[in-house]
């Protein structure tokens, strides 16, 4: 059986989430109501709640905070000029290049979610043993 997976994150702000991933990094709206959107990229899939909306259970109605997205590029220096230097995003991490394989930067979108843009490179010696496969 196959099955559909996708995050579907708790925000204040549902259109201001949704202009933020459709222009920045390319998603498309596939449906639309004023408290939830939901959006696609290629195989990719991410949405966005009214976190006070009542189909969120009471106890759980919060916004997103605390998390990290991973948004891998094949030129990560590409997407912070694109993003960054032309685009007027704040980094929260500027570009840099880690021991552990990744060249990233991270930016927030509107609810805070952390957006970690990824290109990876070739691991450190330090994290050799690491690796898995």
């Amino acid at each position: 059986m196959e099955i559909g997976f996708y995050p579907v994150l708790g925000v204040d702000d549902v259109a201001a989430s949704r202009r933020f991933w459709v222009e920045h990094f390319g998603f498309e709206v596939v449906f639309e109501v004023d408290w939830y959107v939901s959006l696609r990229r290629g195989a990719h899939e991410l949405a966005f709640v009214a976190a006070d909306h009542p189909t969120v259970p009471a106890g759980f109605r919060a916004t997103a905070r605390g998390l990290l997205l991973n948004v891998e590029v094949p030129d990560v220096d590409a997407e912070y000029e694109r993003l960054v230097v032309r685009g007027g995003l704040r980094p929260e991490l500027d570009l840099r290049s880690e021991e552990f394989g990744q060249r990233h930067f991270i930016v927030a979108d509107p609810a805070g979610v952390l957006v970690d843009v990824i290109t990876e490179i070739p691991v450190g010696a330090e994290y050799a043993d690491a690796v898995v496969g």
